[in-house]
């Protein structure tokens, strides 16, 4: 009996490190990725805004946005679902794919990985008040709340199309959003900066201390986000009641 306990001390031992060592690998991968999509975003307004001639353009930031974003999603869906994005961490867990406890330390390393990718930048970059790289409206904050809230919605229904739905292709995932974010920017940057993330705005706004408008961009891809997984759930299966429609989970 006394073996049986040590070796059952012992199993449960294991199983917790193992639990914990994996707990760690996908808060780790959710910071590596908010630091490099925050460090290429953030890096390619910073470098546009300094650059003396124009070989850096609009459309190419668009493409670095996307890109960066696809490239992420490919090679770190495997260990945390590759959120990289606070708004996108809550749906997941309002839609009870994700724990509230594991949800907080998601949103935790996220912005962890976006302070520091921030802080970098302006350690390695002359960043001035006319160069920041957080996002700040151009125009009123109602205009580009709005803007955040649109292309959230846009974003959020393609997320949940190719990573909730059995029907989708599923290496085509990361190329999905990746265009997506690509469409977004071309549409709301010149506008809004295209947040689309919390993480992104938080970051630069905290290391800078830069808070104008700060609300926009956690408000907006909030309401945008929810609304954009609601409505996706309510055509995904359209053979059902309405109430169950709302009440069912994004996987089978």
């Amino acid at each position: 009996m006394e073996a049986a306990n040590i070796f059952g001390s012992q199993s449960n031992t294991t199983i917790g490190l193992r639990s914990n060592v994996a707990l760690a690998q996908k808060l780790f991968a959710e910071a590596i990725g908010a630091y490099v999509i925050i460090f290429a975003w953030c890096g390619s307004v910073e470098m546009y805004k300094l650059q003396d001639d124009e070989s850096i353009t609009f459309g190419s930031i668009s493409m670095t946005w996307g890109a960066v974003v696809m490239v992420m999603v490919y090679s770190m869906a495997q260990v945390s679902g590759a959120h990289f994005n606070p708004a996108v961490t809550l749906i997941f867990t309002i839609f009870r794919r994700l724990p509230w406890k594991l949800a907080s330390l998601y949103i935790l390393a996220q912005l962890t990985g976006s302070i520091l990718a921030s802080g970098t930048l302006t350690l390695l970059l002359d960043v001035t008040s006319k160069s920041y790289f957080g996002t700040i409206p151009v125009g009123s904050n109602v205009q580009s709340l709005a803007i955040e809230i649109i292309i959230s919605f846009l974003l959020m229904f393609v997320v949940c199309g190719v990573s909730t739905d059995d029907r989708m292709i599923e290496h085509l995932g990361g190329l999905a959003i990746g265009m997506t974010i690509i469409l977004n920017v071309f549409v709301a940057g010149p506008i809004s900066g295209a947040s689309m993330n919390p993480a992104r705005s938080i970051g630069p706004a905290i290391v800078k201390q830069v808070y104008k408008g700060l609300w926009v961009y956690i408000v907006g891809p909030l309401i945008g986000t929810v609304a954009g997984a609601f409505v996706y759930t309510l055509i995904r299966s359209t053979d059902k009641p309405l109430l169950q429609l709302v009440k069912v989970r994004l996987v089978k």
